[in-house]
C-alpha cells in the first residue's frame, strides 16, 4: 500500500534517510556515491521525483570528474524497497550523458540471484559492474575508512559465513539456529530453497 505525499516530502524523506550519500574515495582516488538499497522509500517517492532529485542534487556534487557507486543491495526486499528493473532503467535512461561517461565502477554488494540475473538488461553498466559478496573484498578497490558501511552489513556478511549459499539465492536468509540439531516441533526451519531478491 503506498500513501501519496507531496514531492517536497518526497525529496525531505530521501535527504532524512541518507539513501544517496557522496563521501570517501576508491583506491583511484575517484569519489563514491553511496546508495543504501535498503534505506529506499520504493513505496512512497516516485521515479520522476527520484530522476529530479539525482539531477539537482546529486549529480551536481559529483561534478565533471570521475566517480564510482557502492551499491549496497543487502536487505532490499522486492515488496519494501526495490523500485523494480523498468524504473531502474528508466532513472538510467535519464541520467545525463556526461555524468554517465564519468561513472567508472559500480560496486555491488550483496547481489542476490535475482539480482544477478536482472540487472544484465543495463547493457550500459557492461565492464563497469562489479558483484562484492562480501565486505572485505570490498576493500580490494575502495579506502576502508573513507565509506560508511551500516552495521546490518557487516551482520549479513557474518551470516553468510555460516550460510554460503545465500550468496547464489539458493537459500533464504530466514531465521535459524545455528549448532543446535533440528527437532519435528521447532518453529525455526533448517533449509529453505527459497530464493530471496
Amino acid at each position: 500500500m503506498s500513501v501519496a505525499i507531496t514531492e517536497l516530502e518526497q525529496e525531505e524523506l530521501l535527504d532524512k534517510l541518507e539513501v544517496f550519500k557522496i563521501k570517501g574515495r576508491d583506491k583511484h582516488g575517484r569519489k563514491i556515491l553511496r546508495i543504501i538499497g535498503k534505506f529506499f522509500p520504493a513505496r512512497l517517492v516516485s521515479v520522476d521525483v527520484l530522476k529530479k532529485y539525482l539531477e539537482e542534487r546529486i549529480f551536481p556534487k559529483l561534478g565533471k570528474r570521475k566517480f564510482s557507486v557502492l551499491y549496497v543491495h543487502t536487505g532490499v526486499q522486492r515488496s519494501e524497497n526495490f523500485p523494480g528493473i523498468s524504473a531502474l532503467r528508466s532513472i538510467y535512461d535519464a541520467i545525463p550523458a556526461n555524468v554517465k561517461e564519468n561513472l567508472e565502477a559500480v560496486y555491488f554488494i550483496h547481489p542476490g540471484l535475482q539480482a544477478r540475473l536482472s540487472l544484465p538488461p543495463l547493457d550500459a553498466l557492461y565492464g563497469k559492474l562489479r558483484y562484492v559478496s562480501r565486505i572485505d573484498y570490498l576493500w580490494e578497490n575502495v579506502r576502508r575508512n573513507d565509506v560508511e558501511i551500516p552495521e546490518f552489513v557487516f551482520d549479513h556478511d557474518e551470516d553468510l559465513e555460516y550460510r554460503p549459499m545465500m550468496d547464489y539465492g539458493l537459500e533464504s536468509d530466514h531465521a535459524r539456529v545455528y549448532g543446535a540439531p533440528p527437532t519435528m516441533d521447532s518453529p525455526v526451519t533448517t533449509y529453505s530453497m527459497r530464493c530471496i531478491s
